[in-house]
């Protein structure tokens, strides 16, 4: 395959497969192409090669993107959702595991046909007044996501080791080494590095509803909470609202798009098609795990805690819980008196730790896409990520040395109903560009994926402004310890 006949980043226009009016608009030029130190540096097969050689070389990307859907903020929603409803709202986490699943494909067959990710096409294809608007609503919701992963890494360490909140809450900054660090040794190190967070994760869950015990679950009632959804209970819409806001996440949507556009892609139909089935299966693979994981969250938390007021923990001290507990705390400080297993408490902050710093490398990724893509400001990665540790810090210095390590919850719902509040704006955008031929040429979005991407922004926009006034009402609560 001849140099001429890959994407490079250059003023090329690929959509010479069909008549004029398919032709997707040029992509951007190589000197603002997405993750410049990573575009292309990943060799694709030709697309006749084997299904697994193909598989091989198109996975990782989603991966990625999958870390966002198990971050600390998940937890939090995860857990506060089975304590409280036990089951009520596994339907929620199944929905918008299948939404985040629609949104991701979709995201992943913008940047493989245009060559550009979702923060460029917005930049280039809107007016030029919603740039600064645009990048400032995208910056805000990667704050709230940081601040997820701050207070997810502060309570892992917290209670590992038995640093004050405060204390680790200061020590998370001291993570932009290890983005440093992966940045410098390529995209497949990152990807792996990843995969080993996901995977113990994963790991950890699994041991703790499979093979420990005390913790065997009713797949029945499982099954039967999944196929029935309703707001049976006062404060469910809110917590759904924080899980959706928990699972599709708006920056992600910018990532995939950008993430992609690491693999040198031909740019014949055969290629751009074979591109776009790999990275849909990566997708939807990747999610389906994510799904697994929530659910697992959510499960064990309504074993563990649905029905009950107080557990005694080692050493006789009676911890007490109801509605406001921050269940994030309380699920290490319990799982093992329960459990009847230390194991379960040590597995459990592990896997929290993992989460946080898998997050925290692809929140970075994110915010150099958007700030690249909308202003087209570049600024060293290790710079990018102090800022945005900085800005995610400096909330949760003031609140937790205010009100105390009573609000670690409360905070981490917050920034997820933040996340839900802006999902509409990275969203629609994305259906607008995959919904036009004039964008994407013959590789426009089809009748299934039409209906299932609009349906799913629609739902949640809707969900939003429905949740809307308890929202404001918890966001005073957190703010004012009201």
């Amino acid at each position: 395959m001849k140099d001429s006949d890959r994407f490079t980043g250059s003023n090329t226009t690929i959509g010479s497969h069909g008549p004029e009016d398919d032709t997707v608009e040029a992509v951007p030029h190589a000197g603002h192409v997405s993750l410049e130190g990573m575009h292309g540096t990943i060799a694709v097969p030709h697309h006749q090669a084997g299904f697994w050689q193909q598989w091989r070389a198109f996975v990782g990307p989603a991966i990625l993107v999958s870390v966002g859907y198990m971050d600390p903020g998940n937890w939090g929603t995860d857990l506060a959702g089975g304590a409280q409803f036990k089951y009520g709202l596994l339907w929620v986490v199944g929905l918008a595991s299948l939404m985040a699943i629609f949104m991701q494909v979709i995201s992943s067959r913008l940047g493989v046909v245009t060559g550009k990710d979702l923060a460029q096409c917005c930049r280039d294809w809107y007016p030029r007044w919603t740039r600064w608007p645009n990048w400032l609503f995208c910056e805000l919701a990667i704050g709230a996501c940081d601040l997820a992963e701050v207070l997810g890494s502060a309570v892992a360490l917290n209670l590992m080791f038995h640093i004050p909140l405060l204390w680790a809450v200061i020590i998370t900054g001291l993570d932009v080494l290890l983005l440093l660090a992966l940045q410098r040794l390529g995209m497949r190190m990152i990807e792996a590095v990843v995969l080993l967070l996901v995977v113990t994760i994963g790991g950890c869950y699994f041991i703790e509803i499979f093979i420990l015990p005390q913790t065997q679950p009713n797949f029945l009632e499982m099954g039967s909470a999944l196929v029935t959804p309703g707001f049976r209970q006062a404060g469910m819409i809110y917590v759904a609202i924080g899980i959706i806001g928990a699972t599709v996440m708006p920056h992600n949507l910018y990532l995939h798009s950008a993430l992609v556009q690491s693999r040198k892609l031909q740019k014949d139909e055969a290629s751009i098609r074979s591109a776009i089935r790999f990275n849909a299966i990566d997708s939807i693979a990747a999610l389906t795990v994510a799904f697994f994981v929530n659910a697992a969250i959510m499960v064990l938390a309504a074993l563990v805690f649905y029905g009950k007021t107080s557990v005694t923990v080692a050493g006789g001290q009676a911890v007490n819980f109801g509605p406001d507990s921050d269940w994030i705390r309380i699920a290490y400080l319990t799982l093992a008196p329960l459990l009847g297993a230390s194991l379960a408490s040590t597995l459990f902050v592990v896997a929290l730790l993992a989460s946080g710093q898998s997050s925290t490398i692809t929140g970075t990724l994110a915010g150099q896409v958007v700030m690249e893509g909308f202003m087209r400001w570049r600024i060293a990665p290790w710079l990018r990520r102090l800022l945005t540790r900085t800005l995610a810090i400096i909330p949760a210095v003031l609140i937790i040395g205010i009100r105390g390590d009573s609000s670690v919850n409360d905070l981490l719902t917050l920034s997820q109903v933040v996340l839900a509040l802006q999902l509409p704006f990275a969203m629609f955008p994305l259906l607008h560009f995959t919904s036009s031929r004039k964008k994407m040429g013959a590789w426009k979005i089809g009748w299934f994926l039409l209906i299932a991407g609009w349906g799913s922004a629609l739902l949640i926009t809707v969900m939003d402004l429905c949740g809307l006034p308890d929202s404001l009402k918890s966001a005073w609560h957190v703010l004012t310890g009201g």
